[in-house]
């Protein structure tokens, strides 16, 4: 099963800045995982697509669909719940 964390961000987005180091370490910590980065004001349509009205959103998402969203900064002991929720 394929497991992706997206992670919808702009460059002059202070709390994204805040999340970056917490999604390094899961990056570390979960090869298996495909983290993707989408800037939203290069990326508009994907954005759209997932309805990211806010900044960070996180969406971790399988091949079953969206498992779990994180608006705002997400601690790590919450994202990892949904990662291995979704199957990582």
């Amino acid at each position: 099963m394929t497991v992706r964390l997206l992670d919808f961000y702009a460059d002059w987005c202070g709390p994204c800045k805040t999340q970056d180091p917490i999604l390094d370490d899961l990056e570390d910590d979960y090869e298996s995982v495909a983290f993707e980065k989408v800037d939203v004001d290069e990326e508009q349509d994907v954005a759209n697509q997932y309805q990211v009205r806010s900044l960070p959103t996180l969406i971790v998402e399988n091949d079953d669909g969206i498992v779990d969203r994180f608006v705002g900064v997400t601690q790590r002991e919450d994202i990892e719940a949904a990662l291995k929720q979704a199957g990582a």
